[in-house]
Order: structure tokens, then C-alpha cells, then sequence
């Protein structure tokens, strides 16, 4: 079993800043691809980004492009998901997850593991 622990979310107000956590164990941290997706009351788990095992790729959902950054600190064995000029849109849940895949993972089914979410509030 894999263990994922998120953190960093809370309330900001559109346009501000935050920086979700995910902590995991060394092996899975340098053996697992890794990711980010979000899910808000009544839809489905939406990707957002995922890094690659080695951490030289990443991907983004459209909408998230060019305002959120995925990344991980090796030593620290955590993942980061920098999100920047937030929007009441990105209101959600969000969830980090562990795929043991060569290759980007941007389905849920690509993901084995789950962390428990950390809530993401967006006020206008």
C-alpha cells in the first residue's frame, strides 16, 4: 500500500496563490509517476497535471495551462502543485495520486494509489 498525504489547501480569493503538498514514501516518490486532479460537488475527477517517475515531463489540463506548475522535490519525497491567478472555477477537492507507468498518466484509471484530498476554495 502506498500512502499519499496532501496538503496546503484553504480559501483564497480569485487571483491569489496557493501551494498544494504531497508527501509519499521515497520508493514511491522515485518509482511512481505522479499527479494532481481535482473533483467539485457533482462532477467527475477532473485531471489537472501530472510529472513523469523521473520528473522530466509533465502535462497540464487546458484549464489549468500556464497558471498552475507541477513538481517534485526528490529529498523531500513530495510533489508540488504551484497555483497561481486562481479562479472561483478551481474550486474542488483535490486529490494526488501515484501511477507506476513509464509515460505521463492523465486518466484516473492510469492511477493505482490516492491521497485522502484537501479542499481548494476559490472566493469572487
Amino acid at each position: 500500500q502506498v500512502q499519499l498525504v496532501e496538503s496546503g489547501g484553504g480559501t483564497v480569493q480569485a487571483g491569489g496563490s496557493l501551494r498544494l503538498s504531497c508527501a509519499a514514501e521515497a520508493r514511491t516518490f522515485s518509482g511512481y509517476a505522479m499527479g494532481w486532479f481535482r473533483q467539485a460537488p457533482g462532477t467527475e475527477r477532473e485531471f489537472v497535471a501530472a510529472v513523469s517517475f523521473r520528473g522530466g515531463l509533465t502535462s497540464y489540463g487546458d484549464a489549468v495551462k500556464g497558471r498552475f506548475t507541477i513538481s517534485k522535490d526528490v529529498a523531500k519525497s513530495t510533489m508540488y502543485l504551484e497555483m497561481n491567478s486562481l479562479k472561483p472555477d478551481d474550486t474542488a477537492v483535490y486529490y494526488c495520486g501515484a501511477a507506476l507507468t513509464m509515460r505521463l498518466p492523465t486518466q484516473v484509471n492510469d492511477y493505482e494509489f490516492w491521497g485522502q484530498g484537501t479542499q481548494v476554495t476559490v472566493s469572487s
